[in-house]
């Protein structure tokens, strides 16, 4: 239900085993490889372990498509069966006829004969037990036995035994020595790290049709300490927080929203909520016990208690933004090494330096932010609505970018960027305007200047901007092309490179190596087909309308 919000064609963190959503890490190819190798010439049983959820099956049936054609296979998923089921359902798979009430003898027969007429066509034959924990040990030991029907070279029956970590304790039993001796691979698959857990999230949104990152940096953190790194998992998670998402009509997917769906999915809060309750009550009883008794026995100015109660409060102060904007030239904080919290308990602090740590704190709402952006474009976000949604109704459009500086000046638009102060608190402000090395922001009602080392400490890398796209549709660019929309991409990365466009009527290799090098340096599928989400990109850059960080352009 939340695919069109998100511009998605599919659900991308669907549980089940879609193949076109296969995510391979470094990891996962590693397993592979051990696999492929053991199945190689001399091969018997393979092993592959890994905790619940960590993408075994996911191997298994990468390797399954990469078997050669000349290889018959036989998948079991239910292994909780007797040496005689499990024969039975062996035959069943490689389609081996047998009568009723067959014997133990019998199976093996007909599977000794199907066995020796496969290598006798040049065929191999591979067997595979997913959640071969549950293997009896007198079912392997049968298994073991089975495998003893060879050549001089090679086993006519490879084993491949997939199962959760109990496996590789129940292969220790003395029983089964026999067994694990004649195991040529084994592989013990360990969960995503927090590096590949945001290529998996970014990897499934774009086979869903989402080449913008849109899960946070911090997002991806939470994700990462809940899930463990395990993929079912991850899905879940990012599932539940999607549809937070999508009910509070918010954009991007923010840690707040993953810790939500961690409390949904996992029936349980962060313990770090209520773990340190009563030590700290503890700690505060003793304080205040010590400070009354501290105060008690020193001596103390006669009226001291009427003075601090009996001086008014100041009256609230209401600012204008544009007066506040106008009347002077926005200040410009020094850099410093301090954080900001310790410029404004600082007595030497300045008064500009204060006065950022007052906007910061004044900035933890998004839709502040969203507001001076629409005022760059003479407009005001609608209540009720989103941001993006607001603009849309007045004939813009949202774009989302995950990056650095040098992506925000590339683009050269005023953006709503996501920041994290000292303490890890988000909060938001609105690029206004760049020179050199300093930036003019607005946080909440203040303008002022901040230099690129003080936003790079706090960028999370997350910024949006507003912009007016094209009215015409925008249809892929390929080999098969016509020639005006050749040259109209010959023409369009003219331009962002600054220079001159030659003349093409073909997808010739030039034209194609110099898309494939603007969608590397975007973070796009470098695939030489110019799609949606290269048009977009491209059209930023070519669109002359609405304001711009600076009057000359960027560097592209």
């Amino acid at each position: 239900m939340y695919k069109a919000f998100y511009g998605l064609s599919d659900n991308p963190f669907s549980i089940a085993p879609n193949p076109h959503y296969l995510f391979l890490s470094d990891r996962h190819r590693e397993a592979l490889a051990h696999l492929t190798y053991g199945l190689g010439e001399t091969g018997g049983f393979v092993l592959l372990t890994g905790e619940v959820g960590t993408g075994k099956t996911t191997v298994s049936r990468c390797l399954l498509g990469q078997l050669p054609d000349n290889t018959d296979t036989a998948f079991i998923l239910n292994p909780s069966l007797t040496e005689l089921e499990l024969l039975a359902t062996l035959c069943d798979e490689l389609k081996i006829t047998y009568g009723d009430n067959p014997t133990l003898k019998q199976l093996i027969d007909h599977l000794s004969r199907f066995l020796l007429a496969n290598h006798s066509k040049g065929r191999n034959t591979v067997l595979i037990i997913d959640e071969a924990q549950h293997l009896r040990p007198e079912v392997l030991e049968q298994l073991r036995l089975l495998t003893n029907l060879e050549t001089d070279t090679k086993k006519l029956l490879q084993v491949i035994l997939i199962g959760q970590p109990e496996l590789q304790l129940l292969l220790k039993r003395q029983e089964l020595r026999q067994l694990a001796q004649r195991i040529t691979a084994r592989y013990h698959l360990l969960p995503l790290n927090e590096d590949e857990i945001g290529l998996y999230v970014l990897h499934r949104l774009q086979v869903a049709g989402r080449f913008e990152p849109l899960f946070t940096g911090k997002a991806i953190k939470v994700l990462q300490k809940y899930s463990g790194g395990i993929p079912r998992l991850i899905n879940l998670l990012c599932e539940r927080a999607l549809m937070a998402g999508y009910a509070q009509s918010r954009l991007p997917i923010d840690h707040h929203m993953v810790r939500q769906a961690a409390v949904e999915v996992l029936g349980e809060a962060e313990p770090t909520q209520h773990q340190y309750l009563w030590p700290a009550a503890t700690v505060i009883v003793l304080l205040i016990a010590f400070g009354v008794s501290y105060w008690l026995l020193t001596d103390k100015p006669a009226n001291s208690a009427t003075n601090l109660v009996s001086q008014p409060m100041p009256d609230p102060i209401e600012m204008n933004p544009q007066e506040l904007n106008t009347t002077a030239p926005p200040p410009r904080v020094e850099p410093t090494n301090h954080s900001s919290a310790e410029l404004s308990q600082a007595p030497g602090a300045t008064p500009n330096q204060r006065l950022l740590n007052e906007a910061i704190n004044q900035s933890r709402n998004i839709d502040t932010a969203f507001a001076g952006l629409f005022g760059l474009w003479g407009k005001v976000p609608y209540k009720g609505l989103t941001a993006c949604q607001s603009a849309v109704e007045q004939g813009l459009a949202c774009y989302q970018q995950q990056g650095n500086w040098m992506s925000l000046t590339r683009l050269n638009y005023p953006a709503v960027v996501y920041l994290v102060d000292d303490n890890q608190q988000d909060f938001y402000g609105a690029v206004i305007a760049i020179d050199g090395d300093q930036l003019l922001m607005q946080l909440g009602e203040q303008q002022l200047w901040v230099d690129k080392a003080w936003f790079n400490q706090h960028f999370s890398g997350t910024f949006e901007i507003l912009w007016q796209a094209p009215n015409l549709p925008m249809m892929d660019i390929s080999q098969k092309s016509s020639p005006g929309q050749l040259q109209w991409l010959e023409n369009a990365l003219a331009q962002v490179n600054n220079r001159n466009a030659r003349r093409v009527n073909q997808f010739d290799v030039q034209l194609e190596n110099d898309l494939k090098a603007f969608q590397s340096q975007h973070g796009l599928k470098a695939d030489g087909i110019a799609g949606n989400q290269t048009l977009v990109r491209l059209n930023l850059y070519l669109s002359q309308q609405g304001p711009r960080l600076t009057d000359n352009g960027a560097s592209r």
